[in-house]
């Protein structure tokens, strides 16, 4: 048990998985929890635990933030609660079937639930942030939001959404007391395999780390101030290299003239 307070700790889709690992992380290291997802005899078992071998306030707010009742449950938790330290955007779905031999209302789910959500709990909790100079923000994104054609293209879609979302709020609150950072799991050996119809067990054990080792790993990255954390990545130079060819590339994307290859041909 700690008795350090870091203020609070509201964590969506932590009943199982990233999300409930991030809740015992957290609550060791000294904050207080509300635990959001839409199964609430999971998160009142989570929560029991949790309190009883941290000592922390662990509060249960069940919602499905893919409908709008659930979603404006939390955000009117995000804009009231001056207690509120820290918010982690975890919740989300996936599937590795093909853009094409998806059904297209189940995609329209996953833009609501991946993107919409996670935009509107930001915009409801980093304005609190920026007005006390103190806050942090963690969306929870993965790999194929730079490799999107791994996996299926709304999903990939929306995780790009995610980390250009992160890092065009670390552009915007650079200097006012606000951390955002982006986290692009690899494979995880987490549930999100099997209910996307593919269980990791069929995966290459290569490939697919311990959730625990995630989110360890994720930490280690908030802690240092990392703007982007890739925890299967080995080697950072690759990263640091495809960002500066990125930044390089930013001045020469806008002119007043086409590009000379672009001439009409006659």
């Amino acid at each position: 048990m700690t008795s350090i307070s870091l203020g609070t700790a509201l964590i969506t889709g932590a009943s199982t998985g990233m999300g409930a690992l991030y809740a015992q992380r957290l609550a060791r290291r000294g904050y207080d929890l509300v635990l959001v997802a839409r199964q609430r005899e999971r998160l009142n078992a989570l929560a029991r635990d949790i309190s009883n071998a941290t000592g922390r306030a662990v509060e249960v707010l069940p919602a499905d933030l893919a409908t709008p009742d659930g979603l404006a449950t939390v955000e009117h938790r995000l804009r009231h609660d001056a207690s509120i330290t820290l918010l982690v955007n975890n919740a989300g779905i996936g599937t590795h079937t093909p853009l094409l031999a998806s059904d297209v209302e189940r995609m329209t789910q996953m833009v609501a639930l991946n993107v919409t959500a996670p935009m509107r709990l930001a915009y409801a909790a980093v304005p609190g942030f920026v007005a006390r100079g103190r806050g942090a923000l963690i969306n929870i994104a993965s790999i194929v939001a730079v490799a999107p054609e791994v996996l299926n293209g709304v999903y990939g879609g929306s995780k790009a959404f995610l980390l250009a979302f992160s890092q065009s709020l670390q552009h915007e609150l650079a200097g006012q007391g606000v951390q955002v950072q982006a986290v692009l799991p690899g494979a995880t050996a987490t549930d999100f395999w099997a209910a996307g119809g593919l269980p990791a067990e069929q995966l290459d054990a290569r490939i697919v780390m311990r959730a625990e080792d995630m989110v360890d790993a994720a930490l280690v990255g908030f802690d240092r101030g990392e703007a982007v954390t890739i925890p299967s990545l080995q080697s950072v130079a690759h990263w640091e290299a495809f960002e500066a060819a990125r930044k390089a590339l930013a001045p020469h994307l806008s002119s007043n003239t086409p590009a000379p290859r672009y001439a009409a041909l006659h």
